[in-house]
């Protein structure tokens, strides 16, 4: 059986565009809570309910290689954000850290990719971590009108960002970054 003690959880939110390494930054994270410090962590996603949603509406398989950009995109941004509600996904990802911060130590949300979903989440955590991943010269294979979506434009202009890994490297120097990094947040307490 679970048990349910409230935390006030470490929380990190990583953007960037797509393909830069958000999800494998955000699992070095979890891993290395995980070991070094005993931690219970997860990662969380905006974009899981956008995902649900997609693999109902178009039998996806849910696997990275088959995902529907195009779909998701649209789905997320015109129809959820745009006539719906702009802040349904920074709402839900509030709701899923009040929940998640019964059982775990360490949240990290993997998909940052709007300022506004991203300061929603940090003004009502302010202890929230906000990292910006960026891997330069990489051919992310998007076409020219998914680079241009909102989707990958969200944060042209934000600086509201606590500390730039530059994913230059291999997977192990990323990784070697990611412990670097939770090493500077956990000194800084």
């Amino acid at each position: 059986m679970l048990e349910a003690i409230k935390h006030t959880p470490r929380i990190f939110i990583i953007c960037g565009s797509a393909r830069q390494g958000k999800d494998t930054l955000g699992s070095y994270i979890r891993e290395y809570y995980e070991s070094k410090y005993g931690k219970k962590a997860t990662v969380l996603q905006y974009s899981y309910y956008i995902k649900d949603y997609a693999k109902q509406l178009t039998g996806w398989d849910g696997r990275d290689e088959t995902k529907p950009r195009t779909v998701l995109q649209q789905l997320g941004t015109d129809v959820i954000r745009k006539e719906i509600d702009s802040n349904f996904f920074a709402h839900r990802m509030v709701e899923d850290i009040q929940v998640f911060s019964f059982y775990y130590d360490v949240l990290t949300i993997t998909d940052g990719r709007f300022a506004d979903e991203v300061t929603y989440v940090k003004d009502r955590f302010p202890n929230a971590y906000v990292i910006h991943i960026v891997r330069p010269n990489y051919d992310d294979g998007l076409t020219e009108e998914q680079k241009h979506h909102a989707t990958e434009q969200g944060l042209v202009n934000f600086d509201g960002y606590d500390a730039t890994i530059i994913n230059d490297g291999t997977l192990e120097e990323l990784r070697e970054k990611a412990i670097k990094l939770v090493e500077e947040v956990e000194h800084e307490d």
